[in-house]
């Protein structure tokens, strides 16, 4: 039995055990850092797109965050907000649902570290480039 704490691995995605955790801090330097209230954090270093509503909506807003740049504003709104689901394809995409309609969504980047997980305790998932997923628990 998974009580939502844990990593559940699926043929092709693995869910995170971040469902009902808020983003308490946002940090940005050369990433950009969304601390969650459970003991877990997620790192961006790469390019993501930030939507409010479905990405299939004709009238979808979308805001491309660049985490290098600081160009990061928009994900601002994140703040104090709650995760519905976090998900990590083994292809190397990253999306994360909050409770205000938003979703980020993270593609692997085939030179760099797209993005990591971390907690809660030992857990750890990062998108090595080219888009492999690395799990340590």
């Amino acid at each position: 039995m998974v009580d939502g704490t844990e990593l559940v691995e699926l043929e092709d995605r693995w869910l995170l055990p971040y469902r009902s955790m808020q983003v308490t801090q946002i940090r940005v330097s050369y990433q950009l850092t969304l601390v969650l209230d459970g003991e877990a954090q997620v790192d961006l270093e790469a390019e993501a797109v930030l939507s409010e509503g479905p990405l299939r909506a004709s009238d979808v807003v979308t805001s491309r965050l660049v985490p290098e740049r600081q160009e990061v504003a928009p994900a601002l709104a994140l703040f104090g907000t709650t995760l519905l689901s976090s998900v990590a394809f083994k292809s190397g995409m990253l999306r994360l649902v909050f409770d205000s309609g938003m979703h980020l969504n993270v593609k692997p980047d085939a030179g760099y570290e797209a993005w990591s997980v971390h907690g809660p305790e030992s857990l750890c998932l990062v998108c090595m480039p080219g888009g492999d997923v690395a799990v340590w628990q």
